[in-house]
């Protein structure tokens, strides 16, 4: 018997996408971003979380689909994770699925390209396909390499005298 769950479905451009509901703290009416500058071009900028501060990812940019206009009320997913939350920017919210474990399909052996490492498979509904994300794999990666290149480095400055 495979396990029960429910995926939380949103559309990017034409695509219909799903990520496990577990994963899911909350969806988000468009925020206020503040753009983040030299940030990599899939961070859409940081967002306040009622007094936490979170990055927001275009997942556009992040699943590198062609280039479109997002809805001005564009919505977020909210992810939790081990290092914290992570705001998705979407086009739409779709519907909470049933879903279990023997209805994902595995991903075509001819799919390439980055998109193939951030899913884990595929889930056939009765009038189109759901590709559905790996949460850890699509927050992957943001982080910069080393925390040198984060933040600049700042001479001390020395004490005034009074």
């Amino acid at each position: 018997m495979s396990a029960f769950r429910q995926l939380c479905s949103f559309q990017v451009g034409d695509h219909l996408f799903g990520l496990d509901i577990a994963r899911v703290q909350e969806i988000l009416l468009p925020p206020p971003l503040t753009r983040v500058p030299g940030a990599p071009p899939e961070v859409a900028g940081l967002l306040n979380l009622r007094g936490q501060i979170v990055p927001a990812i275009d997942l556009r940019r992040r699943l590198d689909l062609p280039e479109g206009t997002a809805p001005a009320d564009a919505p977020h997913v909210v992810l939790r994770g081990d290092e914290g939350a992570v705001s998705l920017r979407v086009d739409a919210i779709g519907d909470i699925l049933p879903f279990e474990q023997s209805d994902l399909e595995p991903l075509p052996d001819n799919l390439r390209g980055p998109l193939r490492s951030l899913l884990l498979g595929v889930h056939a509904l009765p009038d189109r396909l759901l590709l559905v994300l790996s949460a850890d794999a699509v927050v992957d990666g943001l982080a910069p390499a080393s925390s040198a290149s984060a933040s600049p480095s700042f001479p001390v400055l020395p004490q005034e005298s009074r």
